[in-house]
């Protein structure tokens, strides 16, 4: 008899160990936040900072963001034509070290160091590029490149538009030189994703009537034929990242509307400007080609908002990648609460929190990307309000994961009673 209870006890261990150890799974909701570098928005908060100094901001910021719940990280690595990584093809950012070309404090390298600390975190970090932007202060800008940026040793691949400078997204070697960028930070970092932001074309007078002459002899229209830069740009990114890392995280995050139902039977209910005819990016051609794993439109308006309501927006794509395997997350405005005054529907968390609502409960979108950092640290209430909302929904998915049995009782307490049943 007594191999017999041994045997029996041996047989609830196997059944009971596996449901004590079981970790809860991992949550696939996007829980990001945009750390921007350009103007010195979120970090570095200003140039010249030592390398300490650089590290202790990281590193706080870092800690801010796990306190809050989140788990992605978009480091704008690439604010214009620069770099906050050690590259062969851009120069050292002004962003950083205060001057064009000039590393940071004792060799700092700011990418490196956000992905090591997000990942001991639990954090993934991705870089964030912007393609073409070369200049935000004009001709003064321009002229303090150092002589090996590449704006500055091909002047010929750079256009003036109201004062600023672009690269020129016509040209093959241009758009080579993007994807180049992106697989030089690939091969040496190690990202979890590449995302680009919304900066494409800057507009519809761009100066680019010489390379359409060279180049777009296949297009009727000088709109397609830009949209198709952005197209194939997109796909070269898509083909030549996932060669070099299969599991990389490759998205883009586009102007809110992708077109207005006035202009375009296929757009929105809404009036404001459009990624599809303001700077010739296509969504949905992405969405339906497949070269994107994630779009993040910027939906940065209240629910209401008769121009732009955030909800007829969040439906709309929804629409859009429900017959696709292209994840959509939302990008919010938090932006917009932490500039509001009192009375102003954006003010406190109460817009945030009615978006953050509507999202849980509309299918297929996975998450929230939230602009941008100093933004939620600034909005009372907000860092509060996101950590306790997230540590509930870790809660909920951690009680998910569990066999109804064993909440009911402890472990231990069933198998005191299963121990004393077979021995008196």
């Amino acid at each position: 008899m007594l191999h017999k209870r041994i045997l029996s006890i041996l047989l609830l261990l196997s059944l009971l160990l596996p449901a004590a150890s079981a970790a809860p799974t991992e949550t696939s909701e996007m829980r990001g936040v945009w750390v921007a570098s350009v103007y010195n928005i979120d970090y570095p908060t200003k140039q010249g900072m030592t390398a300490e100094a650089l590290r202790r901001e990281a590193d706080t910021m870092l800690d801010n963001i796990t306190a809050m719940g989140l788990n992605t990280v978009f480091l704008q690595v690439r604010p214009s034509a620069d770099a906050l990584y050690t590259s062969t093809l851009f120069p050292w950012s002004r962003y950083v070290s205060g001057t064009a070309g000039s590393a940071p404090d004792g060799g700092f390298d700011p990418l490196a160091y956000w992905i090591e600390g997000a990942h001991r975190r639990g954090l993934e970090l991705h870089a964030w590029l912007n393609p073409y932007r070369i200049t935000k202060q004009g001709k003064s800008e321009l002229d303090a490149l150092p002589a090996d940026s590449p704006a500055k040793a091909h002047p010929e691949w750079v256009i003036e538009y109201e004062g600023n400078y672009y690269f020129d997204p016509g040209l093959p070697a241009v758009r080579q030189l993007v994807v180049d960028g992106a697989a030089e930070i690939v091969r040496s970092y190690d990202v979890d994703g590449i995302h680009l932001d919304d900066y494409f074309y800057p507009g519809a007078d761009f100066n680019d009537a010489a390379t359409y002459a060279r180049y777009g002899k296949d297009f009727a229209d000088i709109a397609d034929w830009r949209r198709d830069n952005v197209n194939t740009l997109i796909a070269a990114l898509d083909k030549t990242l996932h060669q070099l890392d299969p599991t990389l995280s490759f998205g883009v995050s586009p102007a809110g509307i992708w077109d207005n139902k006035q202009s375009n039977p296929r757009g929105s209910d809404t009036r404001g400007r459009s990624s599809y005819r303001e700077i010739y990016c296509d969504p949905l051609a992405w969405i339906e080609q497949g070269t994107v794993d994630y779009i993040c439109p910027q939906l940065y308006w209240s629910i209401g908002f008769e121009a732009a309501d955030f909800k007829v927006l969040v439906e709309w794509w929804q629409r859009a990648v429900q017959n696709s395997d292209v994840a959509l997350y939302i990008g919010t405005g938090a932006y917009r609460a932490a500039e509001a005054a009192p009375g102003d529907v954006w003010y406190g968390t109460d817009e945030l929190t009615r978006q953050l609502d509507l999202m849980d409960g509309a299918s297929g979108v996975q998450g929230a990307v939230y602009f941008s950092y100093t933004s939620l640290r600034s909005i009372p209430g907000c860092p509060a309000m996101l950590a306790d909302r997230y540590a509930a929904r870790d809660r909920d998915q951690t009680d998910d994961n569990i066999p109804e049995t064993v909440r009911k009782d402890s472990l231990l307490d069933i198998f005191s009673r299963f121990i004393a049943s077979l021995f008196y």
